[in-house]
């Protein structure tokens, strides 16, 4: 399906215009509680794949943050553009240690102390789960996107992305809670011209989806929770 509108170009500055995209995501067919009685809608990735060039990349250093705090990570879920270095600060009192097996990229970070920081380069597009090997029940997404037009949906469900430039683009949505056979059908061209863009509804369903248990980083199930005064029997392989 293709929404279109006219490309208009901005006679004064000799330039295109560029035009906010808006939308909203609504989750159906969820156990989560959340959902199902809080409406809950939020934590969606949405983005924009140019089928042309890719758009070019802002000229500053893209970085972007996923805070430890309160045995969490905060934001949960994170969209950023490709070559983003990530900062992982742990503002708790006790040890953390972010990593990821998946694909999308593989890392550790390692042990290390409250007040501290360690940072990730995220240089190709991919679904990079994240975990802690001290904390079974830390978890996080972060998307990367070749694009720097995305967004994360709030908790009614509705997302914005800014200024995004004239063009024919492909939609993606990923949410963690559909299979891939849910999403991929929800793709569709757009075309994006100087004047807002309102996108039709967009629903996704959670049927399907079953949640498995993941191990450490070495492979393995989690050992007994850490008694956070300096003991972390989940290090151990």
């Amino acid at each position: 399906m293709t929404w279109r509108s006219v490309i208009c170009f901005s006679l004064l500055c000799g330039c295109v215009a560029a035009a906010p995209v808006t939308g909203r995501v609504e989750l159906r067919d969820s156990t989560d509680p959340a959902v199902r009685k809080g409406m809950d809608y939020s934590g969606v990735a949405v983005w924009l794949e140019p089928i042309m060039a890719r758009p070019v990349a802002a000229k500053d250093a893209l970085r972007a943050k996923m805070e430890q705090r309160n045995k969490a990570f905060v934001p949960h879920m994170l969209v950023i553009e490709t070559g983003t270095l990530v900062d992982f600060p742990n503002y708790d009192p006790i040890f953390h240690n972010a990593f990821s097996n998946y694909n999308g990229k593989v890392f550790d970070i390692g042990l290390y102390a409250p007040g501290t920081s360690r940072s990730v380069k995220f240089g190709r597009a991919g679904i990079v789960r994240v975990f802690c090997n001290i904390h079974p029940t830390m978890s996080a997404v972060i998307v990367v996107v070749d694009t720097p037009y995305f967004a994360v949906t709030q908790k009614d469900g509705t997302f914005r992305m800014a200024d995004v430039a004239p063009g024919e683009y492909r939609l993606h949505v990923f949410h963690e809670r559909a299979t891939e056979t849910t999403l991929r059908p929800l793709d569709r061209m757009v075309t994006i011209s100087a004047d807002p863009v309102l996108l039709p509804p967009i629903s996704i369903s959670e049927s399907g989806f079953l949640a498995v248990p993941h191990t450490n980083k070495f492979g393995h199930e989690y050992h007994a929770p850490p008694d956070d005064q300096g003991a972390y029997p989940a290090v151990r392989k």
